[in-house]
């Protein structure tokens, strides 16, 4: 995860904003003016087939940036970002952002590890949706967020994503999602408990 010093985003003029839930923070196809870190809240990047049906490409948390793409390749957004729940963000105007990277090479080099991550985990997504194994594609999802320490609850194993979510970002329906789930647990490969899932 790429985190920039908040002191430090300040120091170069970013703003705070409070974005209300299902609020549109930007959306997929429009050109980027600002950088975006996740303060508090939740945030989801999703694209939005033309019936109306999200695919999650991930869920944002506290600490984390998104919608970084067109900083580095002028192109427009891929994705929408939306926020999940009321949160505050910082932003930090494009033109900004890339004269702090282009003096702050750490920084710079940290951007790079998170996008070759990203990628990654996208062969990671598409490789286990080629096997259309509702099983094998939730396991990927789960193994690689588990790794990653996103999305989990780091004192007791719980995920945070629902049934819903979990759908939206592996192309499945919820119904699937939750037949897949009780299959793994009835083979020791998750626990539900209470309709709570751990790993």
């Amino acid at each position: 995860m790429v985190t920039i010093d908040i002191d430090t985003l300040l120091a170069w003029g970013a703003t705070y904003k409070k974005v209300n839930a299902g609020e549109i923070i930007f959306k997929e196809g429009t050109s980027c003016s600002f950088y975006y870190q996740l303060v508090s809240g939740s945030v989801k990047w999703v694209n939005i087939d033309d019936e109306g049906k999200e695919f999650i490409q991930t869920i944002i948390e506290p600490g984390e940036c998104f919608g970084e793409l067109p900083l580095f390749d002028d192109g427009p957004y891929a994705a929408a970002g939306i926020a999940e729940e009321d949160s505050i963000i910082i932003r930090l105007s494009k033109p900004t952002f890339l004269q702090l990277l282009k003096e702050h090479h750490d920084i710079h080099f940290a951007f790079s590890k998170l996008l070759a991550k990203r990628v990654r985990f996208k062969f990671l997504i598409l490789k286990s949706i080629a096997y259309n194994a509702p099983e094998a594609r939730i396991a990927a999802l789960l193994n690689y967020l588990k790794k990653e320490n996103k999305n989990f609850c780091p004192k007791c194993n719980q995920l945070k994503l629902t049934r819903q979510q979990i759908a939206d970002m592996t192309g499945l329906r919820v119904e699937t999602v939750i037949r897949a789930m009780r299959s793994m647990h009835d083979r020791g490969e998750l626990v539900i408990e209470k309709g709570k899932v751990y790993c």
